[in-house]
């Protein structure tokens, strides 16, 4: 992790950016320019929805480019706004239905209209200015989605109202906001509809949306925008924890193929004027987050954003990415709208400064500043997200990491599949798995996460989570009517470096502990109670969201029916070596002298029962835990087929 002040992107930078990320999509369209054919992989919407996507997307650096005074040759876009709504017309987007994914696309025009009216309305025709206002129009007719979508009537109706249109409808915009403001929780966090929610949506979409509203109707809604204001300067501080000193945001949830996205909220701030944190530590933060993405493996080859995360990935995506999608990074360009001499622009970047523990109750998170180990990682109780592909693994694992990432898996059989990392797995015979899904309940016990889930209706596991930095530290309490095996993984680790000519890496796997490092860094995990075996689980690849391949040190063991208590540490680091630290494991009584008395008092019987006590033996009495041999879950590998090129050793 870097601890040197972000350098400066200027304005030149990112208009430099937006015209490299726009030319190849300008090569890619059609003949009258209204759609964007950029690959040929599906979503569940139609192809002309998909096509539409990779026009629009773009709009949102495009747009603020063009309000900013930057030069765009606007005869395509132009075009394309022609013939995309001229019924008559072969590229004819065709008019939108309910919860229709035209509508999500219809919000880039808008804010086109709002920002740059002079060159993306003002040279239309007259039939083409009424075709665009009524397929626009069309947002006020029909259904949107219950929750961030109704935003995207209120912009299409604020860029209607500015070029005069007679489609603009202020009073569904009211109702929509009205709407939108029912899902405000506490702390400036919304949840995402009556789902409940809370993830990248919150910042990069209510809180976006919401300032480029406050900015354009400060005037004709002032307690509104003021509102809207608060609830993003409230916010800022837990967002801005979501970052670590390089740049790299938190992987979390859905819709992580937006990318840089991420950075939008501190560029929207700066739209709205809005001096959140001071204007140093926003640039810094919205710079280093850009500046990170710069060094990612996010194109095809051809200059066009892939889907995926760190490197192009359809095993992550959503059922509504389309190979436009992701262009909706381009929302992070919004402050090339603002003038050179605005204060985003002249502060240097500077570093935030994190709070090492910081609870954030609404997203049902900890975020943890591990400064040691060079990352930030969340704590998380997870958050019901079923009707997502991979909602489990987006939501619902036991940690999340700058530096690490998540994994999601690749099939339905074995751990290496599974790639359950950061994550409590349980099964029947070895093969078929389950984690934790949706929590039945949540509780937070000063900074200490608690929750109850069930993988089968007579299994239950109550689960707590805190951090004793640089380590986490998970607690399991299991209750099955059957026999169970369970396997609990650390960090996925990056395992470039397994070079069969010269090795880099080592995998150590004993009684209580294992652990891997390579040269990205190390990962480990130890059992408290030195109850379970080790192994190092070789994933599937491209199961990690940032890194193609990886492992993941994990404890195994089998239980009969009854409880048990299974007690862990892990330990992860971006520098090569074995921590110095992994030797010195902190014991239970260390544990506990450093949690709050309340906190020790709620947790002393289950939690923090030293080995062999009455308690400990009162937990796990009624079970037998006996260490599961690694070759009952994961074949022997042979040293001629040894991933690494070497024996664990």
């Amino acid at each position: 992790m870097l601890t040197t002040t972000p350098a400066p992107l200027t304005r030149e930078d990112l208009s430099d950016q937006v015209q490299s990320w726009w030319a190849p999509v300008a090569q890619r369209l059609s003949p009258g320019s209204a759609r964007a054919q950029l690959g040929s992989t599906g979503a569940h919407f139609d192809n002309a929805a998909a096509q539409l996507e990779g026009f629009t997307r773009p709009l949102w650096g495009l747009a603020p480019l063009l309000a900013g005074g930057g030069q765009v040759d606007t005869e395509p876009l132009l075009a394309g706004l022609t013939h995309g709504t001229d019924p008559s017309h072969p590229e004819y987007w065709g008019p939108a239905s309910g919860r229709d994914q035209r509508l999500v696309e219809m919000a880039a025009i808008g804010v086109s209209l709002a920002l740059a009216p002079e060159q993306l309305w003002d040279p239309l025709t007259s039939k083409a200015k009424t075709d665009l206002a009524t397929w626009l129009g069309r947002i006020n007719e029909v259904e949107c989605n219950d929750n961030n979508w109704l935003f995207f009537r209120v912009l299409v109706n604020e860029g209607l109202g500015v070029v005069g249109a007679a489609q603009a409808d202020p009073a569904a915009s009211a109702a929509a906001l009205d709407r939108l403001e029912s899902f405000y929780l506490d702390g400036g966090w919304y949840a995402d509809g009556p789902s409940g929610r809370c993830d990248y949506y919150v910042p990069f979409a209510f809180h976006y949306y919401g300032l480029i509203y406050a900015r354009l109707a400060a005037e004709r809604d002032p307690a509104r925008a003021r509102r809207l204001i608060d609830r993003a300067q409230q916010i800022a501080t837990d967002f801005a924890h979501w970052f670590d000193d390089d740049g790299a945001a938190l992987p979390y949830g859905r819709s992580l193929t937006y990318r840089f996205a991420q950075a939008g909220f501190w560029g929207a701030l700066a739209f709205a004027d809005v001096e959140a944190l001071p204007w140093g530590e926003m640039n810094g933060l919205f710079t280093s987050n850009m500046r990170w993405w710069s060094g990612q493996q996010i194109t095809d080859g051809t200059g066009v954003m892939s889907i995926g995360y760190g490197y192009p990935n359809l095993n992550m995506a959503e059922a509504y990415n389309s190979p436009g999608s992701p262009y909706w990074a381009m929302k992070a360009y919004l402050p090339l709208a603002l003038p050179a001499e605005h204060p985003f622009w002249t502060h240097a970047p500077q570093q935030y400064s994190r709070e090492p523990v910081r609870r954030q109750e609404p997203a049902r998170l900890v975020l943890c500043d591990d400064r040691a180990g060079g990352h930030v990682f969340a704590l998380a109780a997870g958050q019901d997200a079923e009707q997502f592909r991979h909602g489990g693994a987006k939501y619902s694992k036991m940690a999340y990491s700058t530096a690490f990432s998540f994994s999601v898996p690749a099939g339905g059989t074995g751990l290496q599949e599974l790639a359950a990392d950061s994550a409590l797995a349980l099964s029947e015979d070895g093969v078929h798995w389950r984690t934790r899904r949706v929590p039945e309940e949540v509780e937070f016990i000063g900074d200490v996460l608690w929750t109850r889930w069930q993988p089968w209706p007579d299994v239950t596991v109550q689960t707590w989570l805190w951090a004793h930095l640089p380590w986490q530290v998970r607690v399991h309490h299991i209750r099955t009517a059957r026999e169970l095996i369970t396997a609990e993984g650390g960090w996925a680790l990056d395992r470039t470096g397994d070079v069969r000519s010269a090795p880099q890496g080592e995998h150590m796997r004993t009684s209580g502990a294992a652990y891997a490092r390579y040269p990205a860094g190390f990962s480990g995990v130890q059992d408290l109670d030195g109850r379970r075996g080790g192994e190092v689980v070789v994933a599937t690849p491209n199961t990690n969201l940032h890194f193609p391949r990886t492992v993941i040190p994990t404890l195994t063991a089998r239980h009969e029916a009854g409880s048990a208590t299974l007690r862990s540490l892990v330990l992860g680091s971006t520098h090569p070596g074995v921590p110095a630290g992994w030797a010195q494991a902190p014991t239970i009584p260390e544990l506990a002298e450093h949690l709050p008395a309340a906190v020790r008092e709620r947790l002393a019987d289950l939690v923090l029962a030293e080995p062999g006590s009455s308690a400990d033996r009162t937990a796990t009495e009624s079970t037998r835990t006996n260490v599961l041999p690694a070759p009952a879950l994961t074949p022997p590998i042979p040293l001629a087929a040894d991933p690494t090129g070497q024996k664990d050793r």
